[in-house]
């Protein structure tokens, strides 16, 4: 099946791109909404989780403590690579599990950290990337996560720059302040290259 992925900076507006496409009828497969899948009470990344870090980065209800874990891990590189070394192999093997099960024309792979991954992009036949400004990620997510700008900074200096993220992909969608009737247009002349690029 023709595989897209779908990728952009922290508060670029990836998800409701992806959402204008689901409209459509196109199969996605979020990651990280995979990551908090097995993440949750009872996923099945959390024993090893709690077997690495210890109870106190498991909640009460079982699911992963978020807020302790993010504060280990941008504090402390060798306990993010712990984390990814549990992490990431699961989500890439249910990534793969809902890729085989996806029905449709083709199918969206939403991959937040597409290029930096580095394997991300020989796994897929188009990179779409949704563009905005920096200033524009920031007051995004201060406005949604209650971050402070210094949060924020913090989480875009561990991502691809806008330019590298810019340079390694096929397509864009440009939602820097876009209107949503803006980025349906864009999102539907997508879906019809897509279409065409699947054979569909």
């Amino acid at each position: 099946m023709f595989e897209v992925g779908l990728t952009g900076g922290i508060g670029s507006g990836k998800s409701t791109v992806a959402d204008l496409f689901a409209a459509h009828g196109v199969p996605l497969v979020d990651t990280d909404l995979i990551a908090h899948r097995i993440t949750a009470p009872n996923g099945i990344a959390m024993p090893a989780i709690a077997a690495e870090f210890g109870n106190e980065f498991v909640a009460a209800d079982g699911s992963l403590d978020r807020a302790r874990m993010r504060t280990l891990v941008f504090a402390d590189d060798t306990a993010r690579k712990r984390l990814e070394s549990i992490v990431h192999p699961l989500i890439r093997a249910e990534t793969e599990r809902e890729q085989r099960e996806a029905q449709g024309p083709y199918v969206i792979l939403v991959v937040p950290l597409l290029i930096e991954s580095g394997t991300w992009k020989s796994r897929v036949d188009r990179v779409l990337t949704v563009d905005c400004s920096v200033e524009t990620q920031i007051t995004r997510v201060m406005n949604r996560n209650g971050f402070s700008r210094e949060q924020v900074l913090a989480i875009i200096a561990r991502q691809a720059t806008r330019e590298a993220r810019l340079e390694a992909t096929n397509d864009v969608i440009d939602n820097d302040n876009a209107s949503l009737e803006s980025l349906k247009a864009q999102v539907d002349a997508q879906h019809q290259m897509y279409l065409s690029l699947a054979g569909a």
